[in-house]
């Protein structure tokens, strides 16, 4: 009678023959016959279900070690130009191998993100564990699944966490990666739709307790692709940078510059400075770190910012464009620290016109790190401590420019529109403490219209120098959209001119008519709806937002990659050195401008997401109280309410307005009730109950109480008593627009 072999010698001899690990195989080698197979078999169970070995089909093998034949996926090159992969199918317990893809001569070229099918060798003496070789390519990085995970008996299921979706994978027994019932996991679909009648997907990654407070915006990262590890050679090449001397530079440590953020400010890219001219005008300054001294063109630093394309802000924490080595501190303009910069010095005459500008490479030394309210008190007369000192020579000459420069924009007349911003504060413990309205200064306004002025002169100076640069295009918006804000407009007892060239001015105009009515919000909220998408491209198509003919972004490079680009333009405009631009940022520019104007929308849905989510937590303890708040939309199945409390966004489906059909008007956004003619419409003030707060998916379900004050109590037969004697924006809207022929469809409850 053979002897059973000890679990480490099954696991020894699986793991020197990955190839051959059948249960026949093992029973063969271990010359295990009749009844003792069953024992066989039982032991190889218990190492199945403690996760030392992971059974394919009718194979083992050891989870802590990779089989020969791996799927793997291509990273970014390291700082020696290495191509490294991590294994796609890593069930160990520790951290994944480090794996060095070898390219053969002949074989075709891989780039980062794409997955290949490699034969796998393991390695010794060496700072990764296996090499790789290509066996055949499969492609890129497949669509990523972020959910809840719900185990069952046969594996389990991936419940969506995004607002409204109903869609659902199966994940099977062998693709669970340890996850365990109710956790976050993100996970890739690997298959069509099995048995069940659902997509097939595997887990890739756990991402812990979805309702703990940290994991908000960890879901809105992960579901919307956001890179949030640098990789090992970027982090290298950030700690090896050193700070720069004066080599090359104008000494500014003399110019007063100081820098005005928000107080929670995670860094620091742009100072100002100012001093009055005897006719009245100003010399102002603008410095911008000069991060492209420490970015290269082509370096591993470099193609992961292009690759992230911009920093993404959230309530709890940052994911930065840069290492943190280099946007929190190199780079980042500290008070009393000399930082390297690009300057632009503006002249403006006495009624706040641009004559001149001049840009500088130079270093400069931070006077004072101020606080949007610190330097706000201060022009108002209440200096504290650190402001006092510098009232006379830096604080009063930087509102006197700012006068001019207000002089100058409402000339120049840009798009007005008054919506607040909210701030989200949370407790240590990353749970929401307040949902506040961030109050608007002049200092606000003093650093907007600073970097206006210098994003100006920037695309100026590469235009009249001949250099390629990305500029901030933000086109008209349609005629279509145009002629329903008229619409609304002429609803409200408000006018928008027609048959003219559109101008902010005239946009500006309605915005002021509407100004402190009971249609303000609304045609704030549907004058921003109307307006188009900005975007970044080598041609200077204008920004109609600004009404500036040319614009670009050269003011942010810690945290915008266009800025990265116009500030190498610079460089090289002025023969600065050899970290302008490259032969290569030169040749993909429209590839580049592409890609972050897609990365840019990437973070602000991640980041509106998340303040949903956060708002639905904050909210979740008051399900069941009511609330005041505006229609902003209208849908087949229900409207959306804004709250004035906190700006939540809630839905009202239908079946909480009443129990009867309601005819949807597409056309001019309304839901009518059949019977009782009650009407939903944008921009309508109501009265709304609290009836669901999911933290996980950021979705509020709200009940009518009351619209436009009126209450709307529940008939003998379940409807809606009557509806609001006032006469809604829409309804004065049918009345202008009755000789037109609108499409109905009927919704039911």
């Amino acid at each position: 009678m053979a002897q059973i072999p000890s679990r480490q010698q099954i696991l020894d001899w699986v793991a020197e023959h990955p190839e051959s690990s059948a249960k026949r195989d093992i029973a063969k080698a271990f010359g295990i016959k009749g009844a003792e197979r069953i024992e066989l078999k039982r032991l190889l169970k218990e190492l199945e279900a403690e996760g030392l070995l992971e059974r394919r089909k009718r194979h083992y093998h050891d989870a802590d070690r990779l089989p020969p034949i791996s799927v793997v996926q291509i990273l970014h090159p390291d700082a020696q130009g290495d191509l490294f992969a991590k294994p796609m199918e890593w069930q160990g317990e520790g951290l994944q191998p480090r794996i060095l893809f070898v390219a053969r001569k002949g074989d075709p070229a891989v780039a980062p993100g794409e997955r290949i099918l490699a034969r796998l060798a393991e390695v010794q003496g060496e700072d990764h564990q296996y090499e790789a070789r290509l066996i055949r390519r499969i492609g890129h990085t497949p669509h990523k699944i972020v959910g809840i995970f719900r185990k069952d008996g046969d594996g389990g299921r991936i419940l969506p966490i995004e607002k409204g979706s109903d869609k659902e994978w199966r994940v099977p027994p062998n693709s669970l990666f340890g996850a365990q019932d109710g956790e976050l996991v993100e996970a890739e679909q690997s298959g069509p739709k099995g048995r069940m009648g659902l997509p097939i997907a595997r887990i890739v990654e756990r991402l812990g307790d979805p309702s703990a407070p940290r994991s908000v915006s960890l879901i809105a990262i992960h579901q919307h692709g956001i890179p949030d590890d640098f990789p090992d050679a970027v982090i290298h090449a950030a700690d090896a940078a050193r700070p720069l001397g004066m080599k090359g530079r104008e000494d500014l440590r003399d110019v007063p510059l100081v820098t005005i953020d928000p107080a929670d400010a995670r860094d620091h890219d742009d100072a100002v400075a100012a001093t009055i001219e005897e006719d009245g005008g100003a010399i102002v300054w603008v410095a911008i770190a000069d991060v492209a001294a420490y970015v290269q063109p082509g370096s591993p630093i470099d193609r992961e910012a292009r690759h992230r394309g911009n920093s993404s802000y959230f309530p709890d924490r940052v994911v930065p464009m840069l290492p943190d080595v280099l946007s929190g501190d190199l780079c980042s303009l500290h008070e009393g620290v000399d930082r390297p910069v690009i300057a632009v010095r503006l002249h403006l005459d006495a009624q706040g016109n641009k004559l001149s500008h001049t840009f500088h490479r130079g270093m400069m030394r931070s006077l004072a790190s101020l606080s949007y309210e610190q330097a706000q008190a201060a022009a108002d007369g209440n200096p504290d401590e650190v402001t006092a000192s510098y009232l006379d020579y830096v604080i009063k000459p930087l509102w006197h420019a700012y006068a001019l420069l207000k002089a100058a924009r409402e000339r120049r007349q840009p798009l007005d529109l008054d919506l607040p911003e909210r701030r989200i504060e949370l407790t240590p413990d990353g749970r929401v403490k307040s949902v506040n309205f961030r109050e608007r200064y002049d200092a606000h306004k003093l650093i907007e219209e600073m970097m206006v002025l210098a994003n100006v002169a920037a695309a100026e100076e590469l235009i009249a120098r001949r250099r390629p640069l990305l500029f901030r295009v933000h086109e008209e918006p349609s005629l279509a959209k145009i002629d329903a804000l008229r619409e609304v407009a002429q609803a409200s007892g408000f006018t928008l001119p027609k048959g003219q060239v559109l101008q902010t001015s005239q946009l500006n105009r309605l915005l002021s008519q509407a100004e402190g009515t009971d249609f303000d919000e609304l045609i704030n909220v549907t004058t921003l709806r109307s307006m188009t998408q900005a975007y970044y491209a080598p041609e200077g198509l204008g920004h109609f937002g600004l009404a500036l003919r040319n614009y670009a972004h050269f003011t942010s490079p810690i945290r915008r990659y266009a800025d990265l680009i116009v500030h190498r333009g610079l460089i090289s405009a002025h023969g600065w050195g050899k970290d302008g631009l490259s032969h290569e940022d030169v040749e993909t520019l429209s590839e580049t401008a592409q890609h972050i104007s897609e990365t840019e929308r990437r973070s602000m849905a991640a980041e509106r997401d998340t303040t949903d989510r956060y708002l639905a937590a904050y909210l979740s303890d008051r399900v069941g109280a009511d609330f005041a708040g505006r229609i902003s939309g209208v849908q087949r199945f229900g409207a959306f309410v804004k709250l004035d409390e906190t700006g939540a966004d809630g839905l009202l489906p239908i079946r909480e307005i009443g129990n009867e059909y309601f005819i949807y008007d597409a056309d001019q956004q309304t839901l009518m009730g059949s019977e009782t003619g009650l009407e939903i419409a944008v921009g309508q003030r109501v009265t709304v109950r609290l009836r669901e707060a999911a933290p996980v998916t950021g979705g509020l379900m709200l009940e009518l109480i009351e619209l436009e004050g009126k209450s709307l109590a529940i008939g003998p037969r379940g409807r809606r008593k009557g509806g609001p004697r006032k006469m809604s924006v829409q309804s004065r809207l049918k009345e202008v627009q009755r000789a037109k022929k609108r499409k109905r469809i009927r919704i039911q409850k």
